[in-house]
């Protein structure tokens, strides 16, 4: 990985912060998923950060932070979860996702297609068979009855329910990755969807002065 400088002993040093097992092959998919966004980027754009230290940290270590708190979720009932990334951009939480969760598929939507086109390329180059992308908007595609749909700096929360939450299996949960809480967000998903928080989750990303959070949300009635 020539353009980067060697983010190894950092990456593993995160990991640990995060209470993370990885592997040597997800190390290196990891970092090599961080060199082809790099390269991609110079062209097409995909994503505002452009230095690889800024990458590393508000996106690599960013999505790391919700893997263990996801992976609690998806194994509860199956080996061979499904999770859906809404409006994934360049593959933010999904990539990361789909190379620490074990048979798990992912499928990351997109509705601007050098995106989609990007996550197939990365599927293809990094050996991830269950990472699918999706050229759409989420709204049109036919239910995929995941375990968790996941979003990313997406929509606000109920619009957010309103466009995927058809997309979650009986029983599973929609999940906002957000800044500080969203309080007013909150407010008007109860009141304007059938959705509600089931809990909010504090993160602590590796590196970042921020605050993070994750927002679950079930639906009224569901198990």
């Amino acid at each position: 990985m020539k353009n980067l400088p060697d983010f190894a002993p950092r990456l593993r040093a995160a990991a640990s912060a995060l209470r993370l097992d990885i592997d040597v092959n997800q190390q290196n998919c990891l970092l090599a998923y961080l060199d082809q966004l790099q390269r991609w980027n110079r062209t097409y754009n995909l994503t505002a950060i452009r230095d690889p230290e800024g990458m590393l940290i508000q996106h690599l270590f960013d999505s790391l932070a919700v893997v263990q708190p996801i992976k609690k979720e998806l194994y509860k009932h199956t080996v061979h979860p499904t999770v859906v990334d809404v409006g994934s951009g360049a593959g933010l939480p999904g990539v990361v996702l789909a190379i620490m969760c074990s048979g798990a598929t992912v499928h990351c939507v997109d509705a601007v297609e050098k995106k989609a086109t990007f996550i197939r390329h990365i599927s293809g180059a990094l050996k991830l068979p269950d990472l699918q992308a999706h050229h759409a908007r989420i709204e049109t595609l036919p239910p995929l009855q995941a375990d968790v749909v996941i979003s990313r700096a997406f929509a606000s929360l109920a619009d957010f329910a309103r466009l995927s939450g058809r997309h979650v299996r009986p029983g599973g949960r929609l999940v906002a990755m957000k800044g500080k809480e969203p309080l007013e967000e909150i407010e008007a998903l109860q009141t304007e969807t059938a959705w509600r928080v089931e809990r909010i989750e504090p993160l602590q990303v590796p590196e970042l002065e921020a605050q993070r959070c994750l927002v679950w949300l079930i639906e009224q009635g569901s198990a």
